[in-house]
């Protein structure tokens, strides 16, 4: 199942994006073509599958927010038996 994706605001500066991961949710195989900001919206654990096929878990909390370049390759996988949320801030 795939996770919900809600875009807040596309212009052409930033693009604002609310994810939600049910339980068993994930994104599905992209490509990070611009770097981006995450911000927890929910405590939460969410395993990044690699391209490669290397799992690593990916804790978040509420308010802490982390950067990423772009490149990065992968699966987000809520693995969880609860929701998981964060707004991604990709800058254009």
């Amino acid at each position: 199942m795939d996770a919900k994706s809600t875009i807040f605001e596309d212009n052409d500066r930033v693009r604002v994006t609310e994810w939600r991961f049910g339980p068993g949710e994930e994104t599905g195989w992209h490509r990070h073509e611009l770097d981006y900001t995450v911000v927890p919206l929910t405590n939460g654990t969410l395993t990044i599958v690699e391209k490669s096929g290397a799992e690593s878990l990916n804790d978040i909390s509420v308010g802490i927010p982390y950067f990423r370049y772009s490149g990065a390759e992968h699966n987000v996988v809520n693995r969880s038996e609860i929701e998981v949320a964060f707004m991604e801030i990709e800058i254009k």
